[in-house]
């Protein structure tokens, strides 16, 4: 049984970081760490209140919520003991936690992945790599903190030898891959296409249909967003361009919404994209107890998170800050939307976009040192894109050969 190495915060970088805003290596590393630490930060505050709606939200913490708040329930160790989780004080969740396990596949193959890599790399780091569990406050597999839809990985893969590439269906249909995929959108930068393909094939090890779909989208998502000079709009046109069926309506359907209630109040916005992505959404008003149609394989519907969190990003037109919390405020899965509005945000602004407070609180809360994935991942990315570069100038030179024999 391996351990992860571990890691603390430094708040004052050390020379060469890829962290360090002022000696920045390149604009691909920088903003590498960009989005694993804007995703993360998004994850940790979005955590403490999943589950509930905005007006819940609201009363618990006297008013919106603003940052790192404590958990909804103090006693969190016994309130639901199926998921005794210590959400709130700045801890991340899964989704960051399976992020930084992706990371660690792509630092480890330093190229391309796809089903056959989540069921060789992906799946022994869940069972087998002791980490800090900061939901648990303790250290253990990352298996004794992923909930059923993604032990699922576990089951079908390892115990039940399933081919990669259909191991995801049967799984309920969830944002549960969609939420890990920031990686796959960093090392196919500038190419949605790529990212899309690539996200695809990685996701078919855990999900299937919408919920599969959506892992594409994000990623593609994340690849417009880390191409220089890119805006939300360039976002948005990338994922309805790559996406299908419920999933590209959902997008198209809750991105109206937003243009239309920009300038709307915190609350009327929030209610208005709620409306608008319920024709889509089979989990139903109660976030807790999911309709008896939830998360069944669809042509039409999609999953609430993606959608929802592009929208808040078209309303605030990127902006980290807003787009974060307003996906905080609204509660259902609040942390997997801030995860994902996170990621994008910081993709277009930046490290400087990300409150320093929140990181600061979040790396302290969670023992996370986001130097070390974005070290990880960014040597990684930069390796997979020059071989990228390599077999493109290949294939215009076989091309150019192709077109003169005609």
């Amino acid at each position: 049984m391996s351990r992860e190495p571990a890691s603390s915060w430094a708040p004052a970088p050390t020379p060469g970081s890829i962290i360090e805003s002022e000696r920045v290596v390149n604009w691909l590393r920088e903003r590498t760490a960009a989005v694993l630490m804007g995703a993360a930060v998004g994850d940790a505050l979005g955590g403490a209140t999943e589950g509930f709606t905005p007006a819940v939200i609201e009363e618990r913490y006297g008013g919106r919520v603003e940052g790192i708040v404590p958990p909804f329930y103090p006693d969190w160790q016994t309130r639901r003991p199926i998921s005794p989780y210590h959400k709130g004080d700045g801890h991340v969740t899964d989704d960051t936690l399976m992020t930084q396990a992706l990371v660690q596949v792509y630092a480890k193959r330093r190229r391309h992945l796809d089903a056959y890599d989540v069921d060789a790399d992906l799946v022994p780091l869940i069972m087998e790599q002791v980490r800090w569990i900061p939901e648990l406050e303790r250290e253990t597999v990352l298996l004794q903190r992923i909930f059923l839809a993604e032990k699922w990985l576990v089951l079908r893969l390892r115990y039940g030898h399933i081919d990669p590439r259909e191991a995801g269906v049967g799984n309920t249909v969830n944002c549960g891959a969609t939420m890990y995929m920031t990686p796959v959108g960093i090392v196919n930068a500038g190419d949605p296409a790529a990212a899309y393909a690539e996200a695809i094939d990685l996701a078919g090890a855990h999900q299937s249909s919408y919920g599969r779909e959506a892992a594409g989208v994000f990623a593609a998502a994340v690849a417009a967003a880390l191409t220089p000079g890119a805006d939300v709009e360039d976002v948005i046109a990338a994922a309805i361009g790559v996406a299908h069926d419920g999933t590209r309506t959902a997008i198209e359907a809750v991105v109206a919404a937003a243009r239309a209630n920009a300038g709307a109040s915190p609350q009327e916005l929030q209610a208005a994209l709620r409306d608008a992505v319920i024709p889509f959404d089979t989990v139903g008003p109660v976030y807790r107890e999911p309709d008896a149609d939830a998360r069944r394989p669809s042509r039409t519907k999609a999953i609430e998170e993606l959608p929802i969190a592009l929208g808040f990003l078209v309303a605030h037109r990127g902006d980290y800050r807003a787009s974060v919390l307003a996906a905080v405020n609204y509660g259902r899965d609040s942390d997997s939307i801030a995860t994902m509005a996170g990621g994008i945000a910081a993709a277009l602004g930046g490290i400087d976009a990300i409150p320093r407070a929140w990181v600061d609180g979040v790396a302290e809360g969670s023992r996370i040192d986001f130097d070390h994935y974005a070290q990880l991942l960014a040597d990684a990315a930069e390796q997979i894109i020059a071989d990228d570069r390599e077999r493109a100038n290949a294939r215009l030179a076989r091309l150019d050969l192709l077109a003169g024999a005609a």
